[in-house]
């Protein structure tokens, strides 16, 4: 292993050089978004004199962790710290690259509340060794980026991850990059993300690809609902609603008082007060009809947002048993549950039950709710993005993950997360070891980033994958047999939205 250092806007960072990729780890993009910086915009980061050295990843945003069900199977960020608006870059030709190679920036999910870049699945090394420069990033979490604050700022979480990529856009190039051929891609919240910042015009121009995992842009709060909890986190932690009070307040007691909203939330006798925060597991979206998200994502999308970028989108085939299986949820939902659950979202439930159930005979209800939730907060918002970018020419290109996870005796099935050790290519991945199934992670990260080249998912190791529309075409994608399907799951497709 040896060493290499490369010259960005702000100073030299040196970083480690092992079997041709070289790595770059926790470099500040912003200021560190505390003391006079709390609950503001990010500010730019202060340059260094000298050389930083670049070989360990910079603290993660404060944040509470998981419940201890999820013990073992997702994996908990690094120690925590003020300094979290950080970055990291794996590139296979630092200072060597005539042209510039294509970028993929990842930004991690995890409900808005947890999650990192450094966690071990996102180590960029592979992706890097795959011919692109990969960069990962923390950003704000929970109350300190997704409150709407008294004084009417949102959404700093949001404006963080394009202080992000404004750093890739003025540094890439030092790391052997192009920037102007960047994809950003994410998954969960860092997907629901990405959606937001297709419809967000100051993000314009600063990627020209995306890729959304399990997430897209039906999930934002109104002003009025994040007010309401902007208002009630004041309350819970005792202070007066004012940006000053709320920034005084310790980080810690902060998400303590989020993680209680939360409680309170699954609670609540009226959910509809708490807007899509009820039964999503997360207290904070993004907040659109504001300055810096005008439209809800899907709405904006719909009236022609985004529509000069590529777009790659998907989902699990189980997303929601990730949930369903370790919380124990499965024993209390009986049929009557499920009725009752299916007419709140305003389905039949007599018919809806039936529709589901006769693509899953001997299907208990507690597995009909969890495809029923999964269709509802991942599959038909991925679609009906499709459906939006189509009316204004754009093409969408869609997959479905099949490959079940092992984890839990396969009770999980394939569900949320299950893709990202595979799309990564790191082994040891909690959900799904790709040691067990190198073809898979291989046919998954040659798909990628084809698209992060030429924007079309095509690779050997595929059969040739067309655009969603107009045949509904998606791509399945497992260790054996990928194959596309048009239409699949058309019945429960018509059901939601009596698309055609």
């Amino acid at each position: 292993m040896s060493n290499v250092i490369v010259s960005t806007r702000y100073g030299q960072v040196r970083g480690h050089f092992h079997d041709g990729i070289a790595s770059f780890l926790g470099i500040p993009y912003a200021a560190p978004p505390f003391g006079v910086n709390r609950m503001r915009p990010p500010r730019t980061s202060e340059p260094w004199s000298g050389v930083r050295d670049a070989f360990v990843h910079g603290p993660s945003a404060p944040q509470p962790g998981y419940a201890p069900a999820m013990a073992g199977l997702l994996t908990e960020a690094g120690p925590q710290g003020e300094d979290c608006l950080n970055l990291n870059v794996w590139t296979p030709s630092p200072l060597q690259s005539s042209e510039g190679l294509p970028v993929m920036v990842w930004i991690h999910g995890g409900a808005f509340r947890n999650g990192s870049g450094s966690l071990p699945t996102y180590d960029g090394s592979v992706l890097a060794g795959d011919g692109v420069v990969c960069v990962t990033l923390n950003y704000r979490l929970g109350a300190e980026g997704f409150l709407l604050l008294p004084d009417g700022t949102a959404n700093l979480g949001l404006m963080d991850q394009i202080a992000a990529l404004e750093w890739v856009r003025d540094n890439i190039a030092a790391f052997g990059g192009d920037p102007g051929n960047v994809t950003v891609f994410g998954q969960s919240a860092g997907a629901i993300s990405i959606t937001a910042l297709m419809a967000m015009p100051r993000a314009e121009g600063l990627f020209r690809r995306a890729i959304t995992q399990s997430g897209a842009g039906h999930h934002a709060h109104t002003p009025e609902t994040a007010r309401r909890i902007t208002e009630r986190l004041a309350a819970l932690v005792g202070v007066g609603c004012t940006v000053e009070a709320l920034a005084a307040v310790p980080p810690q007691d902060l998400v303590a008082a989020n993680s209680r909203l939360a409680q309170e939330i699954a609670r609540s006798t009226d959910p509809g007060q708490w807007g899509e925060s009820a039964g999503g597991g997360t207290t904070v979206l993004p907040v659109a009809g504001t300055a810096t998200l005008p439209e809800r994502p899907v709405d904006a999308i719909a009236a022609g947002a985004g529509r000069q970028l590529d777009l790659l989108t998907g989902v699990t085939a189980e997303e929601f048993r990730l949930f369903l299986v370790p919380l124990g949820m499965a024993d209390r939902i009986d049929d009557g549950f499920l009725h009752g659950f299916l007419n709140a979202l305003g389905l039949e439930p007599v018919a809806a039950r039936a529709v589901y159930a006769e693509a899953r005979p001997q299907t208990s209800a507690a597995d009909l709710f969890s495809a029923v939730m999964t269709d509802h907060g991942y599959r038909l918002p991925a679609v009906r993005i499709a459906e939006a970018r189509a009316a204004h020419g754009a093409d969408t290109y869609f997959y479905e993950f099949t490959q079940p996870s092992p984890a839990l005796n396969g009770s999980l099935g394939a569900c949320h997360m299950a893709e990202l050790g595979p799309v990564f290519g790191n082994p040891h991945d909690p959900l799904m070891d790709t040691s067990a199934h190198p073809l898979l992670s291989e046919r998954i990260r040659g798909a990628w980033t084809s698209f992060a080249r030429h924007g079309r998912p095509t690779t050997g190791h595929l059969p040739p994958w067309p655009a969603y529309l107009p045949g509904r075409s998606v791509m399945f994608l497992d260790a054996t047999a990928p194959a596309v399907h048009q239409d699949p799951a058309r019945p429960e497709r018509l059901l939601w939205n009596g698309l055609r």
